[in-house]
């Protein structure tokens, strides 16, 4: 079945206007990290531009949705950075509340940190091209590939309350290759990494704005389908959609007078009561279960509701 789950970050209903801060770019160290651009084979200013397109989906993905009355840039010169794709530690609030009140904000997005570490792989095979004489005849075949880590870091500032709402590390992968008749051929691979790479950037930026909001998950719940022919007629009326008929046979079986098959009854019935959304009845049902029947499936599922319950309060409030 379906089920919502509530959005991992609560952005405040008082949050009207935000800024989204970039703060991967390096102000301490350069020699440090320019020598980290070489090493991992960067592309000039692709770290610069990969930031650039997580806060662009951040932004596109909020205004879609219609979050927030103002979503701006700030520009960061003014924060510092120690660089080499290390989470800094939080910004002081005397510096967020500088840059709320300069920019009439009332919270901060901060892309913390922004970095790509790319692996080559070079090699070699025999392969049979065909000349143009249509014979094949035997060819070295280079090949390189690029593998590319991209890791983005984010915090979220609220500068009424003073408190960090999220704090979270994204990782995602790139991978290209390239292959031809000479070495030049196949280390196109690098130069046709970097596209591949801000398109991930903006779906990393997306994805994170995605916290603000609640999302639906599937969920998998097993009951009994054997015990009595009841047992098999309502499997078979639930594998056609039949549900309600499925709960028609199963509380028939919770007057069972073994005691074995009403408890499972009263299992299903926790299950029928979920799936129509009444969680209090479910729990009902699943606490008969275990306690006068002593279903031990009964007891573990209690705890599947009891989290649920609690989650949909949570959502309540969010929606508040």
């Amino acid at each position: 079945m379906s089920v919502t789950e509530p959005a991992p970050v609560y952005v405040p209903d008082h949050i009207k206007r935000v800024g989204i801060l970039n703060r991967s770019e390096s102000t301490k160290n350069k020699t440090l990290d320019a020598l980290d651009k070489i090493l991992s084979a960067e592309g000039m200013n692709l770290d610069a531009e990969g930031a650039q397109n997580v806060m662009l989906g951040i932004k596109d993905e909020f205004e879609k949705n219609q979050t927030f009355e103002d979503i701006v840039f700030i520009e960061s010169n003014k924060v510092e950075n120690p660089g080499l794709g290390v989470f800094p530690s939080a910004l002081p609030w005397s510096t967020v509340n500088g840059i709320c009140e300069e920019n009439q904000l009332d919270a901060l997005i901060v892309l913390s940190f922004y970095d790509t570490d790319a692996a080559v792989s070079y090699n070699t095979q025999t392969v049979n091209e065909v000349n143009a004489f249509g014979i094949k005849i035997p060819v070295i075949e280079h090949s390189a590939s690029v593998k590319t880590n991209i890791m983005a870091g984010f915090r979220v500032y609220d500068n009424l309350n003073k408190t960090i709402l999220d704090e979270i590390v994204n990782n995602d992968w790139s991978t290209t290759v390239g292959r031809g008749i000479n070495p030049v051929k196949a280390a196109e691979a690098i130069t046709g990494r970097k596209e591949a790479v801000l398109q991930i950037s903006n779906g990393i930026g997306h994805r994170y704005a995605l916290r603000a909001y609640p999302f639906k998950i599937r969920v998998t719940r097993e009951y009994y389908v054997k015990g009595t022919n009841n047992f098999e007629i309502a499997m078979r009326r639930a594998q056609t959609g039949n549900w309600d008929g499925a709960a028609e046979l199963w509380h028939v079986e919770t007057q069972n007078p073994k005691r074995k098959i009403a408890g499972r009854a009263c299992y299903n019935m926790a299950i029928i009561n979920e799936i129509n959304g009444d969680l209090n009845s479910a729990i009902d049902w699943a606490s008969k279960a275990y306690t006068d029947y002593k279903d031990k499936n009964a007891l573990r599922y209690i705890r599947i509701l009891e989290n649920r319950m609690a989650k949909n309060q949570m959502l309540a409030y969010q929606s508040n």
